[in-house]
């Protein structure tokens, strides 16, 4: 790290409704990415808030205005994390078709080798013998 760069660590305090969402609408998501989602929500909150507050009073449209800010930044990040999804689906998908064509061309090519050696078992058996 140079002098100039620096990296700032910022707590931030995960309400228990923030944490229980989180934790049941991303089951199975790595723990970072569930980490960095509640710091996400619980900013997207405290902003929400601000802006709610610094209007002056807190009326219905002001708050349904902030709570509409934060659904569309949250449903931008579900676009994000989907499409990450999908391709990551693609690459596993991409990669069971490649296997399943090697794992049929191996199974070709043995079944010629089976065939070949029950030829050749058969060609043995049925060689003419020398009369004793």
């Amino acid at each position: 790290m140079t002098e100039n760069q620096f990296e700032s660590t910022v707590v931030v305090e995960i309400s228990p409704q923030t944490e229980e969402l989180v934790e049941s609408e991303m089951a199975g998501e790595t723990d970072e990415l569930k980490r960095e989602t509640k710091a996400l929500i619980e900013a997207l909150k405290r902003r929400a808030q601000a802006e709610a507050e610094s209007a002056g009073t807190l009326t219905r449209e002001t708050y349904l205005n902030a709570v509409r800010q934060a659904r569309e930044a949250l449903e931008g990040e579900k676009l994000i994390e989907r499409d990450r999804l999908e391709r990551s689906f693609a690459v596993v998908q991409e990669e069971a078709e490649k296997n399943w064509h090697l794992l049929l061309k191996e199974i070709s090519e043995f079944g010629d080798r089976l065939q070949n050696a029950a030829k050749a078992a058969w060609e043995a058996f049925n060689a003419p013998r020398p009369e004793s």
